[in-house]
């Protein structure tokens, strides 16, 4: 059992990606498929008039502010167009994937945050209504009943309240719950860099291991989307998944190296 997380930033080859996602699923290896939104819908927010606001948190955390309206234009981009072609993507491939949020048979479930904390111009300050979240229930009977049937769910990052509201969550940290649901041997998390950088963004300072008990240490060295990666990998390790990667997606067969440990390993 493996979970893949497909970063939602540009750089990442898609076909590399799904090909390698084929030749796994033809394999007989269970895949569950994550991915993010971030590009599509930055870039869908621009286009109707409602460019995207990405708000740091006061422990350094990036995130998107997402009132309704930005809720909405996300739920475009992530069920809409960025699921819908990946799952045709890999239905060309003869992989038959379903797409999935984590909305639909409350796939995952958790906590709305109506409130944040920020920091702007050095400040500490509220944003309210926000349709964000924490992932803190996966419905793993749902998922489990999907790979028994060989289908490979593609699930978009958005969870449900346990109200009913649609939220935006984290897709790294939602990956994470659910490799730990799952009980997966690897959670693989595929980025626009090799892996974890010692020195930003000198690729040559990649961190080739990570020792499980050094990895909240190791966030020192994550710079912006990457400090929630080194946050679900902590919480994937404390969940029993055995093995977190971070890996290189703009290559060929990303899977297959990650797999030889190509990459950021934490174990």
């Amino acid at each position: 059992m493996i979970v893949i997380k497909i970063g939602g930033s540009s750089g990442i080859n898609l076909d590399h990606v799904c090909a390698d996602i084929g030749v796994l699923a033809k394999s007989g290896k269970q895949i569950v498929l994550m991915h993010g939104t971030g590009k599509e819908a930055d870039a869908l927010g621009e286009k109707l008039g409602h460019p995207a606001r990405h708000v740091t948190s006061p422990q350094g955390f990036t995130s998107r502010y997402t009132d309704r309206d930005t809720l909405e234009v996300f739920v475009m981009a992530a069920c809409g167009k960025v699921n819908t072609f990946l799952v045709e993507r890999l239905q060309k491939l003869g992989v038959n994937a379903i797409g999935l949020s984590g909305v639909d048979g409350r796939l995952l479930e958790g906590t709305r945050k109506d409130a944040i904390r920020i920091v702007e111009n050095g400040r500490q300050r509220i944003l309210r209504d926000d349709y964000t979240g924490r992932v803190e229930k996966v419905n793993a009977d749902l998922l489990r009943a999907l790979l028994e049937r060989a289908y490979v769910p593609v699930i978009a990052p958005l969870a449900i309240s346990y109200q009913g509201d649609a939220i935006n969550v984290d897709g790294d940290r939602a990956a994470a719950m659910i490799a730990g649901a799952l009980g997966a041997e690897q959670l693989i998390i595929l980025t626009n860099v090799p892996g974890l950088l010692r020195n930003f963004p000198d690729e040559a300072s990649l961190i080739a291991r990570i020792d499980r008990n050094r990895v909240e240490a190791s966030i020192d060295f994550a710079e912006g989307r990457m400090k929630k990666k080194v946050l679900g990998a902590s919480e994937a390790l404390g969940l029993g998944v055995k093995q977190v990667i971070f890996a290189d997606g703009r290559v060929e067969q990303p899977l297959q190296r990650a797999r030889e440990g190509k990459g950021t390993v934490i174990e």
